[in-house]
């Protein structure tokens, strides 16, 4: 065996040895999740239609997204599997393309009953779901007809399709998001263009259409209005009766200057200006944040007095995605043209040790610190909202091997740097792993993974294998010790390569 991963592996035993899952508040839950697109496959099977990511990856093929994890078909499986680890909660998204396939209208009644054989399941084995309503992929057919998040027509069908939701699935599911990563799904589809429906300006993507300096606020703004409106009809017409909660959900970065220059800690608060008030402070104070205003002042739509009090407390949680702390560089010379939104920003945004954009190949630098500093600066300026860490995890080069060390590692620091923030005072409520299998990663396709089991597509049932990940999660969430000889010998059993 090679020394550094038994050092890797008992540095980590060692370290669980010094909290439990015992040590956790009472009601806190640990799961982990996917989405519909990632996980489900059957993209054409009992009626759904494409969604903006069917058109965006494939205009013209059947690749392997079709088929994807084939969870539509392995579903049960996987609740046995999520069951045998020990998982108290799972997060998920319904398909809107599933669900209403021409956006708006009809229900398909298929798809009602596959969402509540997979929630009847869940539940069936003890684990808790929460649900997001869309994860990056609403009906291709409302984009076609008016341009789908550009247009506040959307709103409307928004609410609507939430509605069936509610009264189909709101009996079991207490737990609801509205737009998973409202910010990113904003800048990442509509400024540089990279996930669906691929907008931005010419100058920024050659194959772009769209408006890089415009069209990213038109759609935060009319996520706000949909997700505001959301809350108040479940408040309204289902809180009462479902006893449920309606989030908020988020990326962002733990973010720390690049050098003590004043310049640099302007930047920095310029940037979570930018990533994180510019969604968040119209839900506590309903306005954008001053320097947003300002940097995008007649691009950014104005919230009209009637919007500030729609928007205001509109929430009943917030979910935070988090995987990784960054540095910030302040940099004035960026151009509008050219890169949109992001030169209102102003600003680098690197991995430490790595150039802006960069993955890196051997996973994410785990920095509990930034993590915790990011849970104060939540603490502190949102008046310490309820959150749940809806997406934290380790990328690694897709690869057979099962021994995924760095994940183990990784997860250690950051499950214990939630424990640190909660003695801090954080209103931390649950922590997901991202993701449960080696599904399609959104920005990195089949290249990199970060699943806690290997999914095998040579293998015509799509095979699923536990790494070393799974087994450690699974033994922290059954309270057992990993003592240096347990360790050990999960090192000789893991130690393998498969063929296929």
């Amino acid at each position: 065996m090679l020394p550094w991963i038994l050092m890797l592996l008992v540095a980590a035993a060692e370290a669980v040895g010094n909290y439990s899952r015992a040590d956790f508040p009472t009601g806190f839950v640990f799961g982990s999740g996917t989405s519909a697109y990632q996980y489900e496959g059957a993209a054409f099977e009992d009626g759904r239609t494409p969604s903006i990511w069917d058109t965006f990856l494939h205009p013209g093929g059947m690749p392997r997204e079709d088929v994807g994890c084939d969870g539509y078909h392995k579903f049960q499986d996987d609740i046995k599997l999520m069951s045998e680890m020990g998982l108290e909660a799972f997060r998920f998204s319904f398909s809107w393309s599933r669900l209403i396939p021409n956006g708006r209208g009809q229900v398909n009644p298929l798809g009602v009953q596959y969402y509540n054989n997979f929630i009847n399941q869940l539940i069936a084995h003890g684990i808790q779901p929460h649900a997001s309503l869309t994860h990056f992929d609403i009906p291709q057919v409302l984009e076609d007809e008016y341009g789908g998040w550009l247009n506040t027509k959307i709103v409307v069908d928004f609410t609507a399709y939430a509605e069936v939701c509610f009264r189909e699935f709101g009996d079991r599911v207490k737990f609801w998001t509205t737009v998973n990563e409202a910010n990113i799904f904003s800048m990442g589809s509509y400024c540089i263009g990279v996930t669906a429906p691929g907008r931005c300006s010419p100058a920024v993507r050659s194959s772009c259409v769209g408006n890089s300096s415009t069209e990213p606020y038109i759609v935060g703004h009319n996520i706000l209005l949909a997700h505001s409106a959301t809350w108040k009809l479940y408040k309204d017409n289902y809180k009462a009766i479902q006893n449920g909660q309606v989030g908020f959900s988020f990326y962002s970065f733990g973010m720390s200057p690049w050098t003590d220059k004043q310049e640099d800690v302007i930047a920095t608060q310029r940037t979570l200006d930018f990533y994180v008030g510019w969604l968040l402070d119209p839900l506590f104070y309903g306005r954008y944040p001053k320097s947003v205003s300002e940097r995008a002042q007649g691009r950014i739509p104005v919230i009209s007095e009637e919007e500030s009090k729609q928007f205001k407390g509109s929430f009943d949680f917030l979910g935070v995605n988090y995987y990784v702390g960054v540095k910030v560089k302040n940099d004035p010379t960026l151009d509008l043209d050219k890169r949109g939104m992001l030169a209102d920003i102003g600003a680098q945004v690197s991995i430490p040790g790595f150039a802006t954009g960069q993955i890196p190949d051997d996973g994410y630098p785990p920095d509990a610190s930034s993590f915790i500093s990011f849970m104060e600066y939540l603490k502190n300026t949102y008046r310490n909202p309820p959150v749940y860490i809806h997406e934290n995890g380790q990328t690694t080069r897709r690869s057979r091997d099962l021994n995924d060390t760095s994940r183990v590692e990784y997860m250690d620091i950051y499950i214990r740097a939630t424990l640190d923030a909660i003695r801090n005072g954080s209103n931390i409520k649950g922590y997901m792993y991202w993701t449960l299998l080696d599904c399609l990663e959104l920005l990195a396709g089949y290249d990199f993974s970060f699943g806690l089991h290997y999914v095998d597509f040579d293998d015509i049932e799509v095979k699923r294998y536990p790494k070393f990940s799974a087994k450690w999660y699974s033994d922290f969430l059954n309270g057992k010790n990993s003592k240096l000889s347990y360790v050990i010998t999960q090192v000789k059993e893991e130690k393998t390569r498969f063929s296929t």
